[in-house]
Formats: C-alpha cells, sequence, structure tokens
C-alpha cells in the first residue's frame, strides 16, 4: 500500500501527473454537469411524457445507436490514441483529423441510406419515422464534435466547457418547449441542437485557433482509415447485438411502457458509468504513452465501480419513487438486477479499452466482445419473449459480466506474461 501511495505520488508531481490532474479536473467537471443536468430534467420529462412517452423516446435512440456506432467505426479510441502518440507533429495530426472526419461523413450518409429504407420497409419504424428522424440528428452533431480529438490532445478543458454548455442549453429548453405527453418529439431536436452548436464552436477552436488543417477527401484514404480502426469498431458494434436490440425487441413485443420501465430502471446505471468514465477517458492517452501505471488505476477505479454498484442496489427504491415518481415502481427491480452491470462494464473499460486497445491486442478485444455479443443475443430473444423488462434486464446483466470478466482475465494473462520475461 505505501508503495503504490509513493507511486502515485510521484506520478502526479511529474508533468504528466499534472496534466492528467487538469484533465481528470475537467473531465469530472464535465461527468457532474453529466449526473446534475438529467437529474433536473429526468423527474420533469417522466411526469410529462409519461411511460410511453419516455419509451418511445428510448425505442428511437436505440436505433439511432446503431447509426451512430457505424458512424463512429471505433475512431473515438484508435482517434485518441493516435493523436495522442503524435500529438507534437502538427501535420500528422492534422492529418489523423481529416481522415477521421471524412470517414465518419461518409458513414453517416452510408447509414442513412439503410435507415430511410428500413422506414419503408419495417412497419414499426414506420409508425415511428417522425421521432426517428429527428433523432437521427445526433448523429451530425456527434461527428462536428470530436471529443476524441480534445483527448488525445488531452486539452479537456474546451471539450467540458462546449459539452456544459450544450448540456445547460439543452436542459433549459426542455422546461422551455416541453408541456405535454405530444412535446416527446421535441427531446431529440433539442439534445442535437446543443451537439451542434457545440460542435460548431470546437471547430472553430480546431482550425482558427489552433491552426490545424483540414485536408480535402480521398475514397482510398476513407477505406484504409476505416481499415486501420474495424477491429475497435466491430469491439463497440457488437454490444448493441444485447443492448440496444434488447429495447428494439421490447418496442416489437413489449411496447412503449415497456421500454419506458427499462428506460427507468436502467438510466442511474448509465449515469454513474458516464461519471465513472471519466477515469477511463482521463488515462487512455496516458497510458496509450505509459502502460506501466494500468495496475495502479485498474485498482482505484474498479474499487469506486464496485461501491457505486452497490448504492444502486440498496437505494433503488429511493430513486426510482424519488427521480420518476409512483407510476414507475416497476422499475425498481430492473435496477436492481442490472446495479452490479456498472462494475462489469467498468471492467471491460479497465482492461479492454484502457490495456488491450492501448497495448494493440483489438483483435482479442474484438473476438472477446464477439462471444459476449452472441451469448447475449442468443438469450435476449426467449428472455424478452416470456419475461419483457425483467427479460431485457437478465440479458444485459449476463452480457455485461461476460464482456467485463473475459477482458480482465485474457489482460492479466498478458500482464503476467509479459512481466515474467
Amino acid at each position: 500500500m505505501r508503495k503504490l501511495k509513493s507511486l502515485f505520488m510521484r506520478i502526479l508531481r511529474s508533468k504528466d501527473g499534472k496534466v492528467l490532474a487538469s484533465n481528470f479536473a475537467y473531465l469530472s467537471l464535465l461527468q457532474i454537469a453529466s449526473y446534475i443536468f438529467p437529474l433536473i430534467s429526468i423527474p420533469y420529462l417522466a411526469r410529462v411524457l409519461g411511460v410511453d412517452g419516455l419509451g418511445k423516446i428510448s425505442f428511437a435512440a436505440a436505433i439511432i445507436i446503431w447509426i451512430q456506432t457505424i458512424a463512429d467505426w471505433g475512431f473515438d479510441m484508435t482517434g485518441a490514441r493516435n493523436v495522442a502518440q503524435a500529438r507534437d507533429d502538427k501535420k500528422k495530426v492534422s492529418k489523423i483529423f481529416s481522415d477521421i472526419f471524412w470517414s465518419r461523413i461518409f458513414l453517416m450518409f452510408c447509414s442513412f441510406l439503410v435507415l430511410i429504407l428500413l422506414l419503408l420497409i419495417v412497419p414499426k419504424f414506420r409508425e415511428n419515422y417522425v421521432i426517428i428522424l429527428y433523432t437521427f440528428l445526433y448523429v451530425p452533431g456527434h461527428i462536428l464534435f470530436p471529443a476524441w480529438f480534445f483527448l488525445g490532445l488531452e486539452r479537456m478543458k474546451y471539450s467540458t466547457i462546449l459539452n456544459v454548455i450544450s448540456k445547460l442549453i439543452f436542459t433549459i429548453a426542455i422546461f422551455i418547449f416541453i408541456k405535454d405527453k405530444d412535446d416527446y418529439i421535441l427531446q431529440p431536436v433539442l439534445v442535437a441542437s446543443g451537439y451542434l452548436l457545440s460542435g460548431t464552436i470546437a471547430l472553430y477552436f480546431i482550425f482558427v485557433k489552433w491552426k490545424y488543417r483540414l485536408y480535402k477527401p480521398a475514397f482510398r484514404t476513407i477505406i484504409f482509415t476505416m481499415k486501420g480502426s474495424t477491429d475497435v469498431f466491430i469491439n463497440t458494434l457488437m454490444p448493441n447485438l444485447y443492448n440496444n436490440l434488447s429495447v428494439l425487441l421490447l418496442g416489437f413485443l413489449g411496447g412503449d411502457t415497456a421500454n419506458g420501465i427499462y428506460y427507468a430502471g436502467r438510466k442511474f446505471g448509465q449515469v454513474a458509468y458516464t461519471v465513472l468514465n471519466t477515469l477511463t477517458n482521463v488515462f487512455f492517452p496516458y497510458l496509450s504513452r505509459k502502460i506501466e501505471y494500468h495496475s495502479l488505476y485498474a485498482k482505484f477505479n474498479l474499487g469506486v465501480s464496485g461501491l457505486g454498484s452497490l448504492i444502486l442496489f440498496v437505494f433503488a427504491p429511493w430513486l426510482i419513487k424519488l427521480f420518476f415518481g409512483e407510476g414507475y415502481g416497476d422499475a425498481i427491480i430492473v435496477l436492481r438486477i442490472t446495479a452490479f452491470a456498472l462494475l462489469f462494464t467498468n471492467m471491460d473499460s479497465v482492461y479492454g479499452q484502457n490495456y488491450l486497445i492501448v497495448s494493440h491486442h483489438e483483435k482479442l478485444l474484438r473476438n472477446l466482445t464477439i462471444v459476449a455479443s452472441i451469448c447475449g443475443f442468443i438469450i435476449a430473444f426467449p428472455l424478452i419473449y416470456y419475461f419483457s423488462y425483467i427479460g431485457a434486464s437478465i440479458t444485459y446483466m449476463v452480457s455485461s459480466f461476460l464482456m467485463g470478466i473475459l477482458p480482465m482475465y485474457y489482460a492479466l494473462k498478458i500482464k503476467n506474461d509479459t512481466n515474467s520475461r
């Protein structure tokens, strides 16, 4: 323990340590905002829109998350890593940014064409086409705001300020524009508007203030860039087989009410993961350069996430009743079933993203993710068919367990093999 404390203090006193501390402070502010703003808006939305309204929002978001994952193509991780490793070479960093920017634009248009086709041929999609199309605005907003770029440069001050502005605008707009159940359609428009505004400001900093360049697109370069991030893309896409698929299945089999209950029960775990993901994001560029400090980071991160899971489980009834109201009592069991998924998804971040990807074992992580996701995909259909939102909760919990345990096992094995040489 004394040795770890001494090592921790030595890191903090170094130049890199000061950058880490600064980034951690700004990302902590961002995650506090990510925590506070939903706590302000969710109780209002839950009462004004009702369970069905939240269910419709959740259903549309589950569809668009597939589109956004395709447009991201794993660049959030590979881009941040590559920028972190080349950040002293402005020309090379500009090339990395340009290649990823145009690749994501290309992928967005391709995925949009697929979405239009689905809206035409799938009745449930066609029934909700308006909110689905409005929710699609998340994607260009997400592309315009390159959080991965700020992360790779370790300039989180700018990312934090712009994110907080975006969330503040969205939260204020909710209370101004959303007044009754039919206004659920405005929720995705307001979210996307905040992203588009902050994204425009972000590009001003990148190109005008910091003088990075945007090179012309080339189809061959786009394909090459996508190829270099394919393993990480598969790793981020596959969890949708059990995660967002559960929301879609609930929409088809259980209706908007079941989706609304599942949304309410999952929301606190999602917010808690967003907060804890601060450590993952802060340490990702740092560990890309200094992997030897991974063990110290892992112990702290997993300890905090384990405590967070316990808090969610114990206080589930109080949290649901306070923030969602009496009509969401069934969401308590969802929160309790999925509470410890917070620990397991954090294991995936600690040993998957921040060890296997950092140490260029993307293919191994891809294969582990495929195994866990296929297991979740297989059990999702019977569990959701027979047990509705409870089945979706069990699916998520089992899949999260596999997604956490498998990367941890192989990362520790690789680490031990490396240390024994």
